[in-house]
């Protein structure tokens, strides 16, 4: 590196520092229930070396009975015991391995394309394919979005990046095997989609540079091997143990409810059977149905509409936004071109495009597909197809020469992409960290912090508090355990049933959490409850209320 890339690389490390930690702890508005459960169990394993059920050191998290790899847990618990249980502790890891996972991709890229004449003169400087894309990823919607939020698959995508560039380099440096296969196991503990995505990664790299690999001496090869079942074997003996441990893969699998889907194929199969049409009734045979389904799943996630424009869930990208920029579509294509027909290794080729394309495999087989969470191993592929597009096409307009009223057409056509590049970063930005409190604050569940330091203040007036645990309320027994930094010592005492178990309805202190039916309820002046507006009927006033951030009320607190 000379001098003018460590000075690029330093100004993006930046730009990607202040995108990812400005106002980290207030936008999102509110944590979710996931990033809860992630700091209460940090702060239950700090406080007495148990998750919130009392598992010693868990391997997996039962958390809302959604079991998932604890990593991001542990991650979590410098943070927590050095800046307290707090939302900005919780979500500082993702950030960290948000900037981190910049800086790694320009590195990863500088390998990649280590011998590639691709670049972007301006004036004095040189960009290059890898600065261009550690940039695109610097100030990328998608990768701000969920590295600003507790959300593992953004540490395990880091990870990917990690063990990739580790793999490549060990080709020089034998030694770095061991670190990529360290990286690649810890993965495993990350998030769910690695147990699927990454041995399909490894697969990937190992027929790609077989001959590379080859030439690295056996010790090393055998020890990478060992490294990564030891550090997975647990995992794996756990998965295959424990009937639990895929709890969340059956949940969110196009199988996990049949009834609905077997209904819809009998009627067709009888239709097609009194229709005597034949190539229906073999097309709508049930297998072919499920891999009908399987197809559409994988074929969602390259959906211009929902990468470019409306995304998924309001948690998943900032309001009237996309994943990526609208810009940035003539250049991924541009890109996708260029790197099939340019000049670049075959090598290179083939494993970025096969990377590509495994992405949405572990996705395929769940509902509520796309789904950028479970997507987002597509990050930094996105941004190098970018990169290579935006180089290819400044090249090519730099030598046109045509002229339109005395200006010359390649000006023109680069200011007003400027102006809307521009244009369309602003938007985001503004979108992102001032609107999306305001139209989003209902899907990151906002309130429960005020109406919790309003109770904490006066709950020594009322014997009971009841609390819905009804949508937009869900899981509301965890936001109070997070805000009150309740003892877990105390709590993992207070949430088992008699024959040792833990309650399915949850209760600690004064506080049950269930729904709330108005009319069956007691109502007594020593009872307090806490509750949307339509738990409660008959002009109810109540003592306190706490509003979304657009103004509608989120959150009553009414006394009996």
């Amino acid at each position: 590196m000379n001098k003018k890339n460590i000075v690029f690389l330093t100004l993006i490390v930046i730009i990607a520092s202040i995108l990812r930690l400005w106002q980290l702890g207030k936008v999102p508005s509110s944590p979710d229930w996931d990033e809860v459960a992630l700091g209460y169990n940090a702060y239950s394993i700090i406080e007495t070396g148990r998750d919130e059920y009392g598992k010693f050191m868990p391997l997996l998290l039962r958390s809302f009975d959604d079991y998932k790899p604890a990593l991001y847990t542990y991650f979590s618990i410098p943070f927590i015991s050095i800046l307290g249980l707090n939302i900005f502790a919780v979500r500082l890891p993702s950030a960290i391995f948000g900037i981190l996972t910049v800086v790694v991709t320009y590195f990863l890229v500088r390998e990649l394309f280590k011998d590639s004449r691709f670049k972007l003169e301006v004036g004095n400087w040189k960009l290059e394919i890898p600065e261009v894309t550690s940039l695109l990823l610097a100030i990328s919607p998608w990768h701000i979005q969920f590295s600003r939020i507790a959300f593992e698959s953004n540490v395990a995508m880091g990870l990917n990046a990690i063990s990739i560039l580790l793999f490549l380099k060990s080709f020089k440096r034998p030694f770095l095997l061991l670190f990529a296969a360290i990286s690649m196991g810890v993965s495993f503990y990350m998030y769910q989609s690695e147990k699927v995505f990454v041995p399909l990664l490894l697969i990937i790299l190992i027929l790609v540079f077989r001959k590379e690999l080859f030439m690295i001496p056996k010790k090393y090869k055998v020890a990478s091997v060992a490294i990564i079942f030891f550090i997975a074997i647990p995992m794996i003996y756990y998965t295959l143990t424990n009937s639990d441990a895929l709890a969340r893969a059956k949940g969110v699998s196009i199988f996990s409810d049949l009834t609905p889907f077997l209904k819809r194929n009998v009627e067709k199969l009888i239709e097609d059977n009194n229709n005597k049409d034949y190539l229906g009734l073999f097309l709508d045979n049930r297998r072919i149905e499920f891999a009908k389904s399987v197809v559409s799943g994988y074929i969602s996630h390259f959906d211009l509409n929902w990468l470019f424009v409306t995304g998924d869930i309001e948690r998943h990208h900032a309001p009237n936004m996309g994943l990526l920029y609208l810009w940035e579509l003539p250049f991924l294509l541009i890109g996708m071109y260029s790197l099939l027909f340019g000049p670049f290794d075959k090598k290179i080729k083939i494993f970025i495009i096969s990377w590509f394309l495994i992405v949405p495999i572990p996705a395929s087989v769940t509902s509520g597909v796309p789904h950028a969470v479970r997507a987002l191993n597509f990050l930094p592929i996105f941004q190098i197809f970018t990169a290579i597009g935006v180089i290819s096409f400044v090249v090519f307009m730099s030598n046109v020469k045509y002229k339109i009223a005395n200006i010359r057409i390649e000006y023109l056509i680069f200011y007003m992409y400027i102006l809307f590049l521009t244009f369309n970063i602003l938007y985001y930005l503004n979108q992102y960290f001032i609107q999306q409190n305001y139209f989003y604050s209902q899907a990151w569940q906002y309130g429960y912090k005020d109406a919790i330091d309003y109770l904490n203040e006066n709950q020594d007036k009322y014997d009971k508090i009841i609390v819905s645990n009804q949508p937009h309320l869900d899981q509301s027994y965890m936001f109070f355990l997070f805000y009150l930094k309740y003892p877990p010592s105390l709590y993992q005492i207070e949430a088992k049933n008699s024959s040792g178990g833990f309650r399915e309805n949850h209760k600690f202190g004064k506080f049950e959490f269930r729904p709330i039916v108005w009319d069956n309820e007691i109502k007594r002046s020593d009872i307090l409850y806490v509750g949307r507006p339509q738990d409660f009927t008959g002009g109810v006033e109540a003592i306190k209320t706490i509003n979304f951030l657009n103004g509608k009320p989120a959150i009553l607190i009414v006394t009996g």
